[in-house]
């Protein structure tokens, strides 16, 4: 069985609960949203995967690649930034929110996030 994207799934989960009073969200660089946004796009696409959702399956297999893009991505915006881990979940949920707005939004950024992917080296 494939692990979904545990601090994804755990970000989606705690969006239900009522949010504490957080500190301010820390601005990003392109670089940092890029990936922040690429990131949550594959936990999409890996969820889409999953559920036998059609459209996903015009992308590579999410599982490894992205949960690990995720993964490396989330602990660079916390060294980067200081951020505890509250706060990059919260800029998770901010980009998931993003990117759920408009459908279709998903596949208008996969193509850049698959080169990211790709450059990464994973």
């Amino acid at each position: 069985m494939t692990m979904l994207f545990t601090p994804l799934v755990l970000a989606l989960a705690q969006a239900a609960a009522p949010a504490p009073a957080a500190s301010p969200l820390p601005d990003l660089t392109l670089e940092q949203a890029s990936a922040l946004r690429c990131s949550v796009a594959f936990g999409l696409v890996h969820q889409a995967q999953r559920a036998g959702n059609g459209s996903a399956s015009d992308y590579p297999v999410m599982a490894q690649r992205g949960q690990e893009f995720f993964v490396r991505t989330t602990a660079r915006l916390m060294d980067e930034t200081g951020a505890d881990r509250e706060t990059v979940m919260a800029l998770v949920m901010r980009e998931h929110a993003a990117l759920g707005e408009t459908p279709g939004r998903v596949d208008d950024v996969m193509p850049a996030c698959l080169l990211m992917l790709d450059a990464s080296g994973l």
